[in-house]
């Protein structure tokens, strides 16, 4: 039997060390897939656990409770959380208001509907059957605010915050955003607190209770009726700021929370 060719050996024997990198590199990814994926599992409850702290600090913040020098422990404890029926206005007990996840309800074929273009000014695709409010009440029983979850489309992403009303249930008390991915220095001046300032006081329906709320561009004429329905637009914004006008004419109209505000409209006369 004749010896194998040099040339065939050393195909053979780069072959071979060709299929070990490969089998490493394979092994290799593997191993690091399990890690990456494991390590999302087990950190997911403590991401969840960040997140709905972060969402209780802004529902504190947005509601002026830490200006009357309360605590932020003693704020908690002042604000009920309830979960609404958008459609009938209803408080309703199907489910927990205090682990409600916003956005994966908006998935949820079972518990959400998709909205026609016409009717989905905010883009938000499909809308929950339920939302959680948050209310405040004083010491006569009296309703001092009402903080509601509103969220809708930005330039790049879907803003989610809460809109806080006074007892009038037509005067800001404060608007804050606590997710969002809108361009920093451009659409991510939601979150300067002097634009959110700017929220403070103005008044988002007219006398016969329709929604009336304006970004702007260019200076506001203080002594104009309409000014106290009007915002500053965002500078080089105009997407965001778009964005911000329509998701509040949706969230306040008779497709969110229009119902519910006109009930506690009738039980506060």
């Amino acid at each position: 039997m004749s010896a194998p060719e040099p040339n065939s050996a050393a195909s053979a024997a780069s072959a071979e060390s060709g299929g070990r990198t490969l089998l490493v590199a394979f092994m290799v990814c593997l191993v690091c897939s399990a890690v990456v994926a494991s390590a999302a599992v087990l950190l997911r409850p403590i991401q969840e656990s960040n997140q709905k702290a972060d969402r209780i600090r802004h529902i504190i913040e947005v509601s002026g409770l830490l200006e009357e020098g309360l605590t932020t422990e003693q704020a908690v404890e002042r604000i009920e959380a309830r979960l609404v029926e958008l459609a009938t206005g209803d408080e309703v007990d199907v489910m927990d208001p205090k682990a409600f996840n916003i956005a994966r309800a908006g998935k949820d074929h079972t518990i959400s509907t998709a909205l026609a273009r016409r009717e989905d000014v905010a883009q938000i695709g499909r809308e929950p059957h339920y939302l959680p409010v948050y209310r405040i009440v004083g010491d006569n029983g009296e309703l001092k605010i009402v903080i509601l979850p509103v969220y809708g489309y930005g330039l790049w992403s879907t803003m989610y915050g809460f809109l806080a009303l006074e007892g009038d249930l037509r005067t800001v008390q404060g608007l804050r955003f606590y997710q969002h991915a809108e361009t920093p220095g451009l659409g991510g001046e939601i979150d300067n607190p002097r634009w959110r300032a700017q929220w403070e006081g103005k008044v988002l329906f007219d006398d016969e209770w329709s929604v009336q709320v304006e970004l702007v561009r260019g200076s506001i004429e203080s002594s104009m009726p309409e000014a106290r329905h009007q915002v500053d637009a965002l500078a080089g914004a105009t997407i965001t700021s778009r964005g911000v006008e329509n998701l509040l004419k949706f969230w306040l109209s008779d497709k969110g929370y229009g119902p519910y505000l006109s009930r506690l409209r009738h039980e506060r006369n």
